[in-house]
């Protein structure tokens, strides 16, 4: 079978292309650039903790090499500190995940090396595509000169950014709006008080502080400052831009410390949401599909999700054939997550930038400002947590066998320790992206097992029976606890890591309509029907031609 065609190397293309090639499908990478990118050291990615396993588990070491892991976050208004949360695992610290900080050439290029060395992805540079082509048993493109080419794919994935051929060439709306935020952007190496603590300062009081500055820390001390700047009409010019340098690190430190300037830039941020991310056997993903960014939301870690989603179901597909219902479910679950990402920034944006209003949302001016940012940057809430398919058409239906635990239907599983078929105990994060369904049974005082037989224990036999009769292939894993469940629950999840139900009990018949929806039920033609439909529910953002 044709391998799939993924149109763009940046970080989302070569993500899923490692994604796929994790399932063992095979993929060409049409890189328009020269295969390496230029060191911008002020362009700089967040990653939350789900999208940073992601990368790592994709083979990608910069994260460990060059990445850094706040240790806390501090927020502070005029001279006042209004917050301050420590992060991550350590001893004493509030159960906040710490989001991970790289610049995003080193994330690239991490990605990059991971994919040279793999042999199902192929990596092709100077390859701008000009035509493409779809019929019943695959997809033609055509890479125009230097490198004039016809390629033949199974699937195509359009990864190539805002601007993006693939989706001007499948002739797909992308309204929203412009100039939501702009920032001024500085990278410098400096000695701050904070060493380790990303800082955001709402109303600094000095004259060029502007409305927000946001100082985000990076390893070898390295900083990344961003200014907030009014949405239009101020020019920025690199004696202003010093100045606001001198005059942050002197508010901060007393007095401008010694500093190296590293990198500067004006970084406009536009909300956009293309009207299809599915025409037949072409999808969309990463900023081709979306933008946003505003209030700290990080676009390159829906992006990300965008690839780990869409991964499992194009392997289901390349592999065993895939219904309609699967491949129209990325669009259906990942746009509807995207639109209400969206939704969430553009209802909060006046309240936070026009100052109006708040108080009938959030008690309390000020932390009612500091809490809805904290969302975008930290993670948390409608603004920044990993999304839920709720709504998925991938839900199985309700049945009496089902129980609820501590996560909802369709939301992300918690990362609990598990036992796996080799008797190994690790991460459950560690078992996603093999394209297997998850059987997790919840069996407490089993740490004391013999785990080169707890396959043949209690209920295990019948378990693993049912498991084998799935319709799809599924890994069985043990573990004593799951936040809200009770012994010998079973839990189903997804390849992607998102829960399909939770079982009282071992429920072979139940189990097995759970597993068939998933997969989108019977398995028939891949090859796409009429153009994929806009899923109710999933939202629009305001046309800007």
């Amino acid at each position: 079978m044709d391998p799939v065609i993924v149109v763009g190397a940046g970080p989302v293309g070569l993500a899923l292309s490692l994604a796929l090639a994790a399932q063992g499908v095979p993929t060409v990478v049409l890189d328009e650039g020269p295969g390496k990118d230029e060191p911008r050291p002020a362009r700089t990615v967040v990653l939350r903790e789900d999208t940073a396993d992601l990368v790592v588990r994709l083979g990608c070491t910069a994260l460990h090499e060059e990445g850094l892991r706040w240790t806390g976050w501090r927020s502070v208004r005029r001279k006042q500190l209004v917050r301050a949360v420590p992060l991550g695992e350590e001893e004493g610290a509030v159960p906040l995940p710490a989001p991970v900080h790289v610049p995003q050439h080193v994330l690239t290029e991490g990605l990059r090396e991971a994919a040279t060395a793999h042999t199902l992805v192929r990596t092709v540079p100077f390859s701008r595509i000009d035509t493409l082509e779809q019929d019943a048993d695959g997809i033609t493109v055509h890479t125009r000169e230097p490198g004039s080419t016809w390629w033949r794919g199974s699937y195509l994935v359009g990864c190539d950014g805002a601007r993006s051929t693939v989706r001007k060439l499948l002739d797909i709306r992308f309204p929203g709006r412009t100039a939501v935020e702009r920032h001024a952007v500085a990278a410098l190496r400096a000695e701050l008080p904070w060493p380790g603590e990303a800082v955001l300062h709402r109303s600094p009081p000095w004259r060029t502080g502007g409305a927000e500055i946001t100082a985000r820390p990076l390893p070898g001390g390295v900083w990344r400052l961003d200014w907030l700047l009014p949405p239009r009409g101020e020019l920025v010019t690199p004696e202003a831009l010093v100045t606001r340098v001198r005059d942050t690190l002197a508010g901060w430190c007393g007095d401008t410390p010694a500093y190296d300037l590293l990198d500067t830039g004006v970084y406009t941020l536009h909300h956009r949401l293309a009207r299809r991310w599915r025409v037949k056997r072409a999808f969309l993903a990463g900023d081709a599909a979306h933008l946003l960014g505003a209030l700290g939301t990080q676009g390159l870690d829906e992006g990300l999700r965008d690839a780990e989603n869409l991964a499992w179901k194009l392997a289901q597909a390349w592999h065993h054939g895939a219904s309609e219902l699967l491949l129209d479910s990325y669009q259906a679950e990942r746009r509807a997550a995207v639109a209400s990402r969206l939704r969430a920034a553009d209802q909060s944006l006046p309240i936070l930038r026009g100052g109006s209003g708040l108080r009938t949302l959030v008690p309390g001016r000020s932390r009612g400002h500091d809490t809805l940012l904290a969302d975008g940057h930290l993670g948390c809430g409608p603004l920044g947590a990993p999304p839920s398919y709720t709504h998925s058409p991938l839900s199985p239906q309700h049945a009496e066998a089902h129980t609820p635990v501590g996560t909802p239907p369709g939301a992300p599983v918690t990362d609990v320790r598990v036992t796996a078929p080799d008797g190994d105990t690790v991460r459950l994060r560690e078992r996603l992206g093999r394209g297997n369904l998850l059987v997790i049974l919840i069996a407490p005082g089993t740490g004391v097992w013999d785990r080169r037989h707890w396959l043949t224990a209690g209920v295990m036999p019948r378990l693993a029976e049912a498991v084998d009769g799935l319709p799809v292939k599924a890994e069985l894993l043990l573990t004593e606890s799951y936040p809200g469940a009770t012994a010998h629950t079973v839990l189903l999840v997804r390849p992607d890591g998102h829960l399909v139900a939770a079982f009282s009990g071992v429920r072979p018949a139940e189990l097995l309509a759970a597993a068939d929806a998933a997969r989108g039920g019977a398995v028939g033609t891949a090859t796409g029907g009429d153009e994929a439909h806009t899923p109710t529910g999933s939202g629009r953002t305001a046309d800007v031609d």
